[in-house]
């Protein structure tokens, strides 16, 4: 396997791009430098924005991306609260009350599907258990989901994200509490977020695009649920994955192109040449020596990350080892 290529710009060649939020337009309450620009000259394709946050509600996803100074309105938001709750609200009957552990976010979706938000599991109304990220969450929260799916209710989850990137660092994300609850009870949830299929299902019945490109930080969510759902990919290294972690990825995890930020939407990505134990994209050259890949010559930044992916990646196929990648590459 190796990387795509295109001529002109990548984004010319898709009529819509689906872009994850943290790690790539914003980290926090700012914007990832260039991302704002980026895309406010992406003017020929649709913009999508998809999450597996399913704590906050698209419209205030919208109004912080406006505040950034981004065009987005409601109907450009996609959460995994809401794919979730289109799963649910197609496996029960309209009014059916379900055990909520989780914020704002999935409750709104829920509502909005005709369900009914409920929080304590003895309601006669609850028929079944979903769970979604919030920050308040706590072990008494956890351990009411867990007895109400032992009691024989389904297991619904919004994303299965093991960590979330916050200001501070890197903390637990709903999929830690989600492995929590599946370890209690031994009942494996229904996931709705990226890498699972129902959030990019909600998302291509909502835009009716035909050649959609995913943009992510994330190779086992953004990457790995682009490939399944048989769509072109952009990773770019704003955000969780390293350089590094692109090389040594296996081949469900790989991207299709890779760039230093969304500036790589507006820019071509070249063939890149093997030749032995160098690789070449335009005028950057990486070599390898002694199972460490470094540059010989500079390019663009995309050149640049494209020519040590693709070699990185033919001496993992080649090999079975992964080489180390200098750590300046990609900083």
């Amino acid at each position: 396997m190796t990387l795509a290529a295109t001529e002109g710009a990548l984004v010319d060649a898709h009529d819509a791009v689906l872009l994850d939020l943290d790690g790539v337009v914003y980290r926090g309450a700012h914007a990832v430098p260039g991302a704002v620009e980026a895309l406010e000259s992406a003017t020929h394709a649709r913009l999508a924005y998809l999450t597996n946050n399913a704590n906050r509600r698209p419209e205030t996803v919208a109004e912080h991306l406006q505040e950034l100074g981004l065009p987005a309105a409601v109907e450009d938001i996609i959460t995994s609260a809401q794919a979730i709750a289109g799963v649910i609200a197609r496996d029960l009957p309209a009014g059916s009350g379900v055990l909520v552990v989780g914020g704002e976010g999935l409750r709104a979706a829920l509502t909005e599907r005709g369900l009914v938000p409920l929080d304590d599991r003895h309601d006669p109304r609850v028929a079944a258990v979903v769970q979604g990220y919030a920050p308040d969450l706590g072990w008494r929260d956890l351990a009411e989901a867990a007895y109400a799916i032992e009691s024989g209710l389904p297991h619904y989850a919004s994303n299965t994200d093991l960590t979330i990137p916050t200001a501070e660092g890197i903390a637990p994300g709903n999929g830690a509490l989600v492995h929590a609850v599946q370890l209690a009870t031994g009942v494996e949830p229904v996931i709705a977020g990226k890498p699972y299929a129902p959030l990019f299902e909600e998302t291509m019945a909502r835009l009716g695009v035909d050649a959609p490109l995913m943009v992510g930080d994330r190779l086992d969510t953004d990457i790995r649920g682009a490939r399944t759902a048989a769509i072109p990919s952009l990773w770019v290294a704003t955000g969780v994955n390293t350089v590094a972690d692109v090389v040594g990825a296996e081949p469900q995890d790989r991207p299709d192109f890779v760039g230093a930020g969304l500036a790589a939407l507006h820019e071509p990505h070249p063939e890149v040449v093997l030749e032995g134990k160098r690789a070449r994209c335009g005028d950057a050259v990486a070599e390898i020596d002694d199972d460490r890949i470094g540059l010989v010559a500079s390019g663009t930044s995309t050149e640049t990350l494209r020519a040590v992916v693709a070699l990185g990646w033919a001496r993992r196929d080649e090999s079975g080892v992964t080489p180390v990648v200098d750590e300046t590459i990609g900083a």
